[in-house]
């Protein structure tokens, strides 16, 4: 019974220490990005050109990009698509440009994604009716 009573204590001390662990690469995955933000803003204190701040802020975007595509996160395509409830939360519905808009979503406001193909975050759309 000592044996058993050990292993149990054993295993639920285990299974909390991957609980707290269990985020660790994703994080260790963004800190580059992290740094690059605190660079610019370093460098935002003494520019005096803006393109270059904002070229240097899309390469930062493109790099927080690349980091969450390689952990699994896609874009879901919305714009243009026909309204799907299980993809899709509809904030508005405004009259449809055209009649082949009807049912479609029109405009988005926030951009939703997959996460290893199961839905993260719902797409929030506006919907031509």
């Amino acid at each position: 019974y000592a044996e058993f009573d050990n292993f149990r204590r054993r295993t639920i001390k285990e299974r909390e220490e991957a609980r707290k662990m269990e985020g660790r690469d994703v994080i260790v995955s963004l800190l580059p990005v992290l740094d690059d933000f605190d660079r610019a803003l370093k460098s935002m204190e003494t520019a005096t050109d803006v393109a270059p701040v904002k070229e240097g802020v899309e390469l930062i975007q493109n790099k927080l990009r690349n980091a969450l595509t390689q952990k699994g996160l896609k874009p879901i395509d919305s714009i243009g698509n026909p309204f799907d409830p299980e993809l899709h939360e509809a904030i508005t519905n405004i009259p449809a440009p055209t009649d082949e808009l009807k049912g479609k979503v029109i405009d988005e406001m926030e951009k939703g994604y997959y996460l290893n193909d199961k839905v993260a975050r719902f797409a929030k759309v506006i919907v031509g009716s």
